[in-house]
């Protein structure tokens, strides 16, 4: 299987960089980081076609699994993230080629916030997407970071639900 991480927030060594990196890691995963990519807001007259979206979907749909990690802001995913989310919409209107190479793929999430919580709801976007995509869900995980901290509890419930989502999946 090869993995994708696309890692939606504003640092590229903050906390959920930290989450990524773990995860890549252990499932020799790729990542993208999408703070250093050129991606604009979606737009109903596809005025930004010129932009690193594209390219970004055409090297996505070449992996098995993409995951996106993404921090909690505002008790949802980052902007970053968001607009990810909406350009999507490009692959089902103007490229439609790469939009049906979604179909069958598998897609997971992380988010990483201050504490403990999981935002109630906070997976539905991701969980729904990939249901509307055709994309198969397997689950989701929240992780924190206290401080500066990351703390080995949160490091083993990464790894464990690592290995029953992405190892033991397959």
């Amino acid at each position: 299987m090869k993995y994708l991480i696309v890692q939606g927030s504003s640092r590229t060594d903050g906390n959920t960089a930290q989450i990524a990196d773990i995860l890549a890691k252990k499932l020799e995963a790729d990542i993208i980081h999408l703070k250093e990519l050129d991606i604009h807001p979606y737009s109903y007259d596809h005025e930004h076609a010129d932009d690193d979206f594209l390219p970004t979907m055409c090297k996505l749909v070449t992996y098995d699994v993409v995951i996106f990690a993404t921090p909690v802001y505002w008790y949802t995913m980052s902007g970053r993230m968001k607009n990810f989310f909406d350009r999507i919409t490009d692959c089902l209107k103007t490229d439609k080629e790469t939009g049906r190479q979604l179909r069958g793929m598998h897609m997971a999430a992380i988010s990483c916030g201050s504490d403990h919580h999981e935002v109630e709801g906070f997976f539905v976007p991701f969980r729904e997407s990939a249901g509307y995509l055709g994309m198969h869900y397997l689950g989701d995980i929240h992780t924190w970071v206290e401080g500066d901290d990351l703390h080995q509890a949160v490091v083993k419930r990464l790894l464990k639900r690592t290995k029953d989502f992405f190892i033991n999946s397959f």
